[in-house]
Protein backbone atom coordinates (compact mmCIF):
# COMPACT_ATOMS: atom_id res chain seq x y z
CA UNK A 1 0.00 0.00 0.00
CA UNK A 2 2.75 2.25 1.04
CA UNK A 3 4.37 1.33 -2.68
CA UNK A 4 1.64 1.72 -4.86
CA UNK A 5 2.05 3.91 -7.99
CA UNK A 6 -0.52 6.29 -8.86
CA UNK A 7 -2.93 4.75 -11.03
CA UNK A 8 -3.16 2.07 -8.72
CA UNK A 9 -4.45 3.74 -6.19
CA UNK A 10 -6.87 6.25 -8.02
CA UNK A 11 -8.01 2.76 -9.04
CA UNK A 12 -9.13 2.22 -5.57
CA UNK A 13 -10.62 5.18 -5.66
CA UNK A 14 -12.62 4.51 -8.24
CA UNK A 15 -13.84 0.79 -7.46
CA UNK A 16 -14.36 2.29 -3.73
CA UNK A 17 -16.73 4.83 -4.83
CA UNK A 18 -18.64 2.17 -7.41
CA UNK A 19 -18.84 -0.22 -4.66
CA UNK A 20 -20.61 2.37 -2.20
CA UNK A 21 -22.71 3.77 -4.90
CA UNK A 22 -26.39 4.72 -4.50
CA UNK A 23 -27.50 0.99 -4.74
CA UNK A 24 -25.35 -0.28 -1.66
CA UNK A 25 -26.43 2.49 0.67
CA UNK A 26 -29.85 2.06 -0.83
CA UNK A 27 -29.44 -1.71 0.06
CA UNK A 28 -27.99 -1.49 3.23
CA UNK A 29 -30.64 1.33 4.50
CA UNK A 30 -33.76 -1.26 3.14
CA UNK A 31 -32.21 -4.00 5.01
CA UNK A 32 -32.14 -1.97 8.04
CA UNK A 33 -35.85 -0.42 7.77
CA UNK A 34 -37.52 -4.12 6.83
CA UNK A 35 -35.75 -5.90 9.69
CA UNK A 36 -36.53 -3.26 12.05
CA UNK A 37 -40.15 -4.04 11.13
CA UNK A 38 -39.81 -7.57 11.15
CA UNK A 39 -38.62 -7.54 14.61
CA UNK A 40 -40.88 -4.96 15.31
CA UNK A 41 -38.79 -2.10 16.57
CA UNK A 42 -36.58 -4.10 18.85
CA UNK A 43 -34.16 -1.47 19.34
CA UNK A 44 -36.52 0.71 20.76
CA UNK A 45 -38.90 -1.32 22.36
CA UNK A 46 -36.91 -3.63 24.05
CA UNK A 47 -34.06 -1.18 24.61
CA UNK A 48 -34.68 -0.83 28.68
CA UNK A 49 -34.03 -4.75 28.36
CA UNK A 50 -30.96 -3.82 26.52
CA UNK A 51 -29.56 -1.78 28.83
CA UNK A 52 -29.61 -4.63 31.32
CA UNK A 53 -28.35 -6.94 29.21
CA UNK A 54 -24.92 -5.11 29.30
CA UNK A 55 -24.24 -6.39 33.06
CA UNK A 56 -21.71 -8.84 33.40
CA UNK A 57 -22.23 -12.26 33.74
CA UNK A 58 -20.76 -15.54 33.20
CA UNK A 59 -23.11 -17.73 31.20
CA UNK A 60 -23.17 -21.47 30.98
CA UNK A 61 -23.11 -23.92 28.03
CA UNK A 62 -19.98 -23.90 24.97
CA UNK A 63 -18.43 -20.99 24.12
CA UNK A 64 -14.94 -19.66 24.30
CA UNK A 65 -15.95 -16.26 26.00
CA UNK A 66 -18.38 -15.47 28.30
CA UNK A 67 -21.20 -13.54 27.42
CA UNK A 68 -19.63 -9.85 28.88
CA UNK A 69 -16.22 -10.98 27.07
CA UNK A 70 -18.23 -11.55 23.69
CA UNK A 71 -20.23 -8.49 24.27
CA UNK A 72 -16.52 -6.58 25.21
CA UNK A 73 -14.78 -8.06 22.16
CA UNK A 74 -17.22 -7.09 19.64
CA UNK A 75 -17.49 -3.39 21.11
CA UNK A 76 -13.81 -3.27 21.54
CA UNK A 77 -13.65 -4.25 17.90
CA UNK A 78 -16.61 -1.77 16.35
CA UNK A 79 -14.91 1.18 18.60
CA UNK A 80 -11.63 1.62 16.59
CA UNK A 81 -10.20 4.39 15.10
CA UNK A 82 -13.28 4.55 12.68
CA UNK A 83 -14.84 6.34 15.48
CA UNK A 84 -12.24 9.21 15.55
CA UNK A 85 -10.35 8.74 11.86
CA UNK A 86 -13.22 7.69 10.03
CA UNK A 87 -15.73 10.12 11.45
CA UNK A 88 -13.06 12.60 11.02
CA UNK A 89 -13.05 11.88 7.26
CA UNK A 90 -16.70 11.90 6.70
CA UNK A 91 -17.35 15.31 8.07
CA UNK A 92 -13.92 16.53 6.27
CA UNK A 93 -15.18 15.12 3.01
CA UNK A 94 -18.78 14.96 3.09
CA UNK A 95 -19.35 18.62 5.00
CA UNK A 96 -21.65 18.30 8.45
CA UNK A 97 -24.33 16.59 6.48
CA UNK A 98 -22.65 13.09 7.10
CA UNK A 99 -23.43 13.34 10.58
CA UNK A 100 -26.89 12.82 10.41
CA UNK A 101 -26.60 10.02 8.12
CA UNK A 102 -24.44 8.37 10.94
CA UNK A 103 -27.35 8.58 13.08
CA UNK A 104 -30.02 7.40 10.68
CA UNK A 105 -28.15 4.41 9.69
CA UNK A 106 -26.84 3.59 12.96
CA UNK A 107 -30.71 3.79 14.09
CA UNK A 108 -31.55 0.84 11.78
CA UNK A 109 -28.21 -0.94 11.86
CA UNK A 110 -29.42 -1.81 15.61
CA UNK A 111 -31.75 -4.64 13.98
CA UNK A 112 -29.26 -5.61 11.58
CA UNK A 113 -26.71 -6.61 14.39
CA UNK A 114 -29.25 -7.40 16.57
CA UNK A 115 -29.86 -10.09 13.41
CA UNK A 116 -26.28 -11.07 12.98
CA UNK A 117 -25.74 -12.04 17.08
CA UNK A 118 -28.64 -14.10 16.95
CA UNK A 119 -28.11 -15.94 13.56
CA UNK A 120 -24.24 -16.47 15.15
CA UNK A 121 -25.06 -17.91 18.47
CA UNK A 122 -27.89 -20.41 16.32
CA UNK A 123 -25.72 -21.36 13.47
CA UNK A 124 -22.36 -21.82 15.39
CA UNK A 125 -20.70 -25.25 14.95
CA UNK A 126 -18.63 -26.92 17.04
CA UNK A 127 -15.81 -29.31 15.84
CA UNK A 128 -13.02 -31.06 16.78
CA UNK A 129 -12.64 -28.67 20.03
CA UNK A 130 -13.13 -25.69 18.36
CA UNK A 131 -16.22 -23.27 18.10
CA UNK A 132 -16.48 -21.46 15.14
CA UNK A 133 -19.48 -19.15 14.11
CA UNK A 134 -19.93 -16.70 11.14
CA UNK A 135 -22.56 -15.37 8.34
CA UNK A 136 -20.66 -18.79 6.95
CA UNK A 137 -22.50 -20.88 9.20
CA UNK A 138 -25.91 -19.43 8.95
CA UNK A 139 -25.45 -18.94 4.89
CA UNK A 140 -24.41 -22.44 4.37
CA UNK A 141 -26.48 -24.45 7.16
CA UNK A 142 -29.51 -21.67 7.55
CA UNK A 143 -30.10 -20.55 3.72
CA UNK A 144 -28.69 -23.21 2.16
CA UNK A 145 -26.12 -21.51 0.06
CA UNK A 146 -22.53 -23.23 0.41
CA UNK A 147 -21.15 -21.80 -2.06
CA UNK A 148 -22.25 -18.32 -1.60
CA UNK A 149 -21.20 -19.05 2.39
CA UNK A 150 -16.95 -19.73 0.82
CA UNK A 151 -17.20 -16.94 -0.88
CA UNK A 152 -18.14 -14.80 1.90
CA UNK A 153 -15.50 -16.09 4.48
CA UNK A 154 -12.92 -15.66 1.28
CA UNK A 155 -13.49 -12.52 1.22
CA UNK A 156 -14.39 -11.50 4.76
CA UNK A 157 -10.98 -12.77 5.29
CA UNK A 158 -9.00 -10.85 2.97
CA UNK A 159 -10.78 -7.96 3.93
CA UNK A 160 -9.22 -8.73 7.44
CA UNK A 161 -6.24 -9.27 6.63
CA UNK A 162 -5.41 -6.10 4.15
CA UNK A 163 -8.34 -3.65 5.86
CA UNK A 164 -7.52 -3.43 9.60
CA UNK A 165 -4.01 -4.19 9.88
CA UNK A 166 -3.85 -0.43 7.49
CA UNK A 167 -6.82 1.57 8.74
CA UNK A 168 -6.04 0.98 11.90
CA UNK A 169 -2.35 1.58 12.64
CA UNK A 170 -2.26 4.64 10.11
CA UNK A 171 -4.86 6.66 11.92
CA UNK A 172 -2.89 5.69 15.02
CA UNK A 173 0.43 6.79 13.39
CA UNK A 174 -1.27 9.67 12.17
CA UNK A 175 -1.96 11.14 15.91
CA UNK A 176 1.00 9.82 17.39
CA UNK A 177 3.11 11.80 14.34
CA UNK A 178 1.16 15.00 14.82
CA UNK A 179 1.42 15.11 18.91
CA UNK A 180 5.02 13.37 19.60
CA UNK A 181 6.51 13.25 16.06
CA UNK A 182 6.96 9.61 16.33
CA UNK A 183 8.02 8.33 12.88
CA UNK A 184 5.10 6.22 11.21
CA UNK A 185 7.72 3.59 10.78
CA UNK A 186 8.40 3.18 14.71
CA UNK A 187 4.50 3.38 15.46
CA UNK A 188 3.73 0.61 13.35
CA UNK A 189 6.70 -1.76 14.45
CA UNK A 190 5.57 -1.04 18.24
CA UNK A 191 1.59 -1.52 17.11
CA UNK A 192 2.59 -4.90 15.83
CA UNK A 193 4.95 -6.10 18.57
CA UNK A 194 2.13 -5.04 20.87
CA UNK A 195 -0.91 -6.70 18.92
CA UNK A 196 1.37 -10.12 18.39
CA UNK A 197 1.83 -10.66 22.00
CA UNK A 198 -2.24 -10.76 22.40
CA UNK A 199 -3.10 -12.43 18.99
CA UNK A 200 -0.50 -14.99 19.08
CA UNK A 201 -2.29 -16.54 22.30
CA UNK A 202 -5.65 -16.93 20.63
CA UNK A 203 -9.50 -15.58 21.26
CA UNK A 204 -9.48 -16.62 25.04
CA UNK A 205 -6.62 -14.00 25.06
CA UNK A 206 -8.01 -11.60 23.09
CA UNK A 207 -11.57 -11.32 25.42
CA UNK A 208 -9.62 -11.03 28.32
CA UNK A 209 -7.48 -7.62 26.74
CA UNK A 210 -10.94 -6.32 25.34
CA UNK A 211 -12.50 -6.66 28.66
CA UNK A 212 -10.22 -4.36 30.51
CA UNK A 213 -9.32 -1.78 27.71
CA UNK A 214 -12.30 -1.28 26.20
CA UNK A 215 -14.57 0.45 29.30
CA UNK A 216 -11.32 2.43 30.11
CA UNK A 217 -11.15 4.02 26.33
CA UNK A 218 -14.65 5.05 26.10
CA UNK A 219 -14.98 6.74 29.31
CA UNK A 220 -11.75 8.64 28.71
CA UNK A 221 -12.76 9.81 25.28
CA UNK A 222 -16.29 10.87 26.74
CA UNK A 223 -14.84 12.71 29.07
CA UNK A 224 -12.45 14.23 26.96
CA UNK A 225 -15.23 14.87 24.38
CA UNK A 226 -17.65 16.19 26.75
CA UNK A 227 -15.15 19.12 27.58
CA UNK A 228 -14.66 20.31 23.98
CA UNK A 229 -18.66 20.17 23.35
CA UNK A 230 -19.25 22.50 26.94
CA UNK A 231 -16.28 24.79 26.28
CA UNK A 232 -18.56 25.66 22.94
CA UNK A 233 -21.77 24.80 23.92
CA UNK A 234 -23.13 28.14 22.15
CA UNK A 235 -22.26 26.57 18.52
CA UNK A 236 -24.03 23.91 19.48
CA UNK A 237 -27.46 25.06 17.99
CA UNK A 238 -25.78 26.54 15.30
CA UNK A 239 -23.81 23.55 14.51
CA UNK A 240 -26.82 20.81 14.75
CA UNK A 241 -28.87 23.11 12.48
CA UNK A 242 -25.80 22.89 9.97
CA UNK A 243 -25.86 18.77 10.45
CA UNK A 244 -29.75 18.88 9.28
CA UNK A 245 -29.60 21.53 6.83
CA UNK A 246 -26.15 20.04 4.66
CA UNK A 247 -27.57 16.39 4.97
CA UNK A 248 -30.86 17.60 2.91
CA UNK A 249 -28.74 20.10 0.89
CA UNK A 250 -29.91 20.21 -2.70
CA UNK A 251 -26.69 22.72 -3.67
CA UNK A 252 -25.00 22.46 -6.90
CA UNK A 253 -21.29 21.61 -6.04
CA UNK A 254 -18.23 22.44 -8.86
CA UNK A 255 -20.67 22.99 -11.50
CA UNK A 256 -22.35 19.17 -10.84
CA UNK A 257 -26.23 18.61 -10.94
CA UNK A 258 -28.24 20.12 -7.51
CA UNK A 259 -28.56 17.57 -4.78
CA UNK A 260 -24.81 16.29 -5.21
CA UNK A 261 -23.96 17.85 -1.94
CA UNK A 262 -26.46 15.02 0.03
CA UNK A 263 -25.38 12.49 -1.96
CA UNK A 264 -21.92 12.96 -0.81
CA UNK A 265 -23.10 13.29 2.62
CA UNK A 266 -25.05 10.11 2.59
CA UNK A 267 -22.14 8.31 1.03
CA UNK A 268 -19.50 9.31 4.05
CA UNK A 269 -22.07 9.30 6.43
CA UNK A 270 -23.60 5.80 5.28
CA UNK A 271 -19.99 4.05 4.59
CA UNK A 272 -18.05 5.80 7.41
CA UNK A 273 -21.10 5.27 9.78
CA UNK A 274 -20.58 1.20 9.10
CA UNK A 275 -17.50 1.30 9.13
CA UNK A 276 -18.05 2.82 13.26
CA UNK A 277 -20.61 0.28 13.71
CA UNK A 278 -19.82 -2.77 11.77
CA UNK A 279 -23.62 -3.67 11.11
CA UNK A 280 -24.24 -5.20 7.92
CA UNK A 281 -20.48 -7.21 7.83
CA UNK A 282 -21.52 -10.01 9.79
CA UNK A 283 -18.45 -9.97 12.35
CA UNK A 284 -21.17 -9.34 14.90
CA UNK A 285 -21.85 -13.43 14.62
CA UNK A 286 -17.90 -14.12 15.12
CA UNK A 287 -18.05 -12.33 18.41
CA UNK A 288 -21.49 -13.25 20.05
CA UNK A 289 -21.44 -16.62 18.26
CA UNK A 290 -18.30 -17.39 20.55
CA UNK A 291 -20.47 -16.42 23.91
CA UNK A 292 -20.53 -19.06 26.57
CA UNK A 293 -24.17 -18.71 26.40
CA UNK A 294 -27.75 -20.67 25.44
CA UNK A 295 -29.35 -17.15 24.90
CA UNK A 296 -29.28 -15.75 21.63
CA UNK A 297 -32.04 -12.99 22.32
CA UNK A 298 -29.68 -11.38 25.23
CA UNK A 299 -26.62 -11.41 23.12
CA UNK A 300 -28.95 -9.72 20.49
CA UNK A 301 -29.59 -6.96 22.91
CA UNK A 302 -26.04 -6.55 23.90
CA UNK A 303 -25.45 -5.95 19.90
CA UNK A 304 -28.46 -3.19 20.09
CA UNK A 305 -26.27 -1.49 23.11
CA UNK A 306 -23.02 -1.93 21.07
CA UNK A 307 -24.39 0.01 17.43
CA UNK A 308 -26.60 2.93 20.11
CA UNK A 309 -22.63 3.02 21.72
CA UNK A 310 -21.15 3.75 18.63
CA UNK A 311 -23.47 5.57 16.78
CA UNK A 312 -24.86 8.05 19.17
CA UNK A 313 -22.02 8.51 21.76
CA UNK A 314 -18.40 7.93 20.56
CA UNK A 315 -19.43 8.46 16.59
CA UNK A 316 -21.24 12.08 17.80
CA UNK A 317 -18.76 13.09 20.60
CA UNK A 318 -16.02 12.65 17.38
CA UNK A 319 -18.46 15.29 14.91
CA UNK A 320 -19.34 17.59 16.90
CA UNK A 321 -16.03 18.28 18.33
CA UNK A 322 -14.53 18.69 15.19
CA UNK A 323 -18.00 20.94 14.00
CA UNK A 324 -18.20 23.15 17.30
CA UNK A 325 -14.48 23.41 17.47
CA UNK A 326 -14.10 24.72 13.38
CA UNK A 327 -11.52 22.29 13.61
CA UNK A 328 -13.36 20.34 10.67
CA UNK A 329 -11.94 23.60 8.11
CA UNK A 330 -8.19 23.42 9.35
CA UNK A 331 -6.91 21.46 6.38
CA UNK A 332 -6.28 18.50 8.64
CA UNK A 333 -8.06 15.31 8.21
CA UNK A 334 -8.06 11.81 10.38
CA UNK A 335 -6.93 11.96 14.16
CA UNK A 336 -5.16 14.85 13.30
CA UNK A 337 -8.69 17.16 13.17
CA UNK A 338 -10.08 15.59 16.32
CA UNK A 339 -7.15 16.31 18.07
CA UNK A 340 -7.05 19.79 16.78
CA UNK A 341 -10.41 19.88 17.92
CA UNK A 342 -9.16 18.96 21.99
CA UNK A 343 -6.58 21.13 21.66
CA UNK A 344 -8.94 24.27 21.17
CA UNK A 345 -9.59 24.10 24.92
CA UNK A 346 -7.07 21.74 26.51
CA UNK A 347 -3.84 22.97 24.78
CA UNK A 348 -1.38 19.99 24.36
CA UNK A 349 -2.84 17.68 26.88
CA UNK A 350 -6.06 17.52 24.44
CA UNK A 351 -3.96 16.29 21.63
CA UNK A 352 -2.36 13.99 24.03
CA UNK A 353 -5.75 12.65 25.04
CA UNK A 354 -6.94 11.49 21.45
CA UNK A 355 -3.42 10.42 21.09
CA UNK A 356 -4.20 8.14 23.56
CA UNK A 357 -7.54 7.14 23.23
CA UNK A 358 -6.76 6.48 19.03
CA UNK A 359 -4.19 4.22 20.13
CA UNK A 360 -6.48 1.89 22.52
CA UNK A 361 -9.38 2.25 19.81
CA UNK A 362 -6.86 0.83 17.32
CA UNK A 363 -5.29 -1.49 19.19
CA UNK A 364 -8.66 -3.23 20.56
CA UNK A 365 -10.14 -3.17 16.74
CA UNK A 366 -6.83 -4.72 15.67
CA UNK A 367 -6.48 -7.49 18.14
CA UNK A 368 -10.88 -8.42 17.61
CA UNK A 369 -10.56 -8.27 14.12
CA UNK A 370 -7.41 -10.78 14.07
CA UNK A 371 -9.75 -13.16 15.38
CA UNK A 372 -12.58 -12.42 12.88
CA UNK A 373 -9.94 -12.81 10.13
CA UNK A 374 -8.75 -16.30 11.43
CA UNK A 375 -12.06 -17.56 11.54
CA UNK A 376 -13.02 -16.38 8.22
CA UNK A 377 -9.97 -17.67 6.52
CA UNK A 378 -9.71 -20.58 8.65
CA UNK A 379 -13.39 -22.02 7.03
CA UNK A 380 -12.18 -21.17 3.52
CA UNK A 381 -8.97 -22.61 3.85
CA UNK A 382 -8.82 -24.95 6.63
CA UNK A 383 -7.38 -24.11 10.30
CA UNK A 384 -3.74 -24.48 8.68
CA UNK A 385 -3.94 -21.36 7.55
CA UNK A 386 -4.50 -20.06 11.45
CA UNK A 387 -0.79 -19.64 12.59
CA UNK A 388 0.56 -18.17 9.13
CA UNK A 389 -2.29 -15.33 9.06
CA UNK A 390 -1.12 -14.08 12.51
CA UNK A 391 2.58 -13.92 11.94
CA UNK A 392 1.35 -12.15 8.41
CA UNK A 393 -1.08 -9.94 10.32
CA UNK A 394 0.84 -8.39 12.53
CA UNK A 395 3.65 -7.37 10.18
CA UNK A 396 1.04 -6.00 7.82
CA UNK A 397 0.55 -3.48 10.51
CA UNK A 398 4.02 -1.40 9.71
CA UNK A 399 3.10 -0.99 6.12
CA UNK A 400 -0.46 0.30 7.24
CA UNK A 401 1.33 2.75 9.26
CA UNK A 402 3.44 4.34 6.83
CA UNK A 403 0.66 4.66 4.13
CA UNK A 404 -1.09 7.11 2.77
CA UNK A 405 -4.75 8.23 4.75
CA UNK A 406 -6.90 9.10 1.83
CA UNK A 407 -5.89 5.51 -0.23
CA UNK A 408 -5.84 3.17 3.29
CA UNK A 409 -9.52 4.35 4.21
CA UNK A 410 -10.39 4.01 0.20
CA UNK A 411 -9.34 -0.09 0.32
CA UNK A 412 -11.00 -0.58 3.37
CA UNK A 413 -14.10 1.19 2.35
CA UNK A 414 -13.95 -1.16 -1.03
CA UNK A 415 -12.71 -4.48 1.06
CA UNK A 416 -15.72 -4.08 3.28
CA UNK A 417 -18.80 -3.35 0.97
CA UNK A 418 -17.66 -6.32 -1.04
CA UNK A 419 -18.24 -8.65 2.28
CA UNK A 420 -21.72 -6.94 3.03
CA UNK A 421 -23.23 -8.06 -0.37
CA UNK A 422 -23.77 -12.35 0.82
CA UNK A 423 -23.89 -11.07 4.83
CA UNK A 424 -26.80 -9.08 3.69
CA UNK A 425 -28.28 -12.22 1.38
CA UNK A 426 -28.64 -14.26 4.60
CA UNK A 427 -30.17 -11.77 7.32
CA UNK A 428 -33.33 -11.15 5.03
CA UNK A 429 -32.85 -14.62 4.01
CA UNK A 430 -33.14 -15.54 8.12
CA UNK A 431 -34.80 -12.82 9.06
CA UNK A 432 -37.81 -15.23 10.17
CA UNK A 433 -35.66 -17.32 12.10
CA UNK A 434 -34.21 -13.79 14.20
CA UNK A 435 -38.03 -13.05 14.17
CA UNK A 436 -39.47 -16.34 16.25
CA UNK A 437 -36.27 -16.25 18.22
CA UNK A 438 -37.01 -12.85 19.57
CA UNK A 439 -40.56 -14.16 20.03
CA UNK A 440 -39.10 -17.07 22.00
CA UNK A 441 -37.41 -14.41 24.98
CA UNK A 442 -36.64 -17.99 27.54
CA UNK A 443 -34.49 -18.38 24.13
CA UNK A 444 -33.78 -21.61 22.71
CA UNK A 445 -31.88 -24.28 23.88
CA UNK A 446 -31.24 -26.06 21.57
CA UNK A 447 -27.32 -27.43 21.92
CA UNK A 448 -24.40 -26.21 19.73
CA UNK A 449 -24.57 -28.32 16.51
CA UNK A 450 -21.14 -30.67 15.86
CA UNK A 451 -19.90 -30.09 12.22
CA UNK A 452 -21.72 -32.45 9.58
CA UNK A 453 -19.70 -35.13 8.18
CA UNK A 454 -16.92 -34.34 5.32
Amino acid sequence: MVLLPEPVRVAIDVASNAVWGPWTLALLLGTGVFLTVRLRFVQVVRFREALRAMRPAEGRGVGALSPFQAFMTALGASIGTGNIAGVATAIVSGGPGALFWIWVYGFFATAIKFTEAVLGIRYRVAEGGRLSAGPMHYLKDGLGAPRLAWVYALVAGVAALTTTPFTQPNSMAVVLQSQFAIAPWVSGAVIAVLTWLVVIGGVKSIGRAAERLAPLKVGLYLVGGLIVILAHVTRLPEVLALVVQEAFSMRAAGGGAAGVGMMVALRYGIARGIYANEAGYGTAAVAYGSARTEEPVRQGLQAVMEVFIVSCVTSTLSALVILVSGAWTSGLTSTAAVARGFETVIPTVGGWVVAFCAFLFGYTTLIGWAYYGEQFLSYALGPRVTKPYRWLYCGLIVMGAMGKVETIWAWGDLMNGLQVFPNLVGLVGLSGVAAATLRRPEVSTEPVRAAPPA
